[in-house]
């Protein structure tokens, strides 16, 4: 957990329990379900049973999602 504490907890100011509970949840969601670990070839734990995404070229366009007010950002391809 102490990339939970490094990268999340530590850059907000949690006010009570329940923020918390929801900080750590959204960043446990990105987590494993979207940031690349590199033991992993680059894949998320809960998604490598997937085939690897496919390489960027010039003109691939990409999708931003922020997470947890904008601390996070996750990036996919559009097809």
């Amino acid at each position: 957990m102490g990339s939970c504490r490094r990268e999340a907890t530590d850059r907000i100011l949690i006010t009570e329990e329940r923020h918390l509970r929801l900080v750590v949840s959204e960043y446990t969601d990105h987590y494993n379900q979207h940031r690349p670990h590199r033991t992993l070839g680059q894949r998320a734990p809960d998604r490598l049973t997937e085939p690897e995404a496919p390489t960027a070229t010039d003109n691939t366009r990409v999708l931003r999602r922020d997470r947890l007010g904008g601390l996070i950002h996750e990036y996919t391809q559009v097809a």
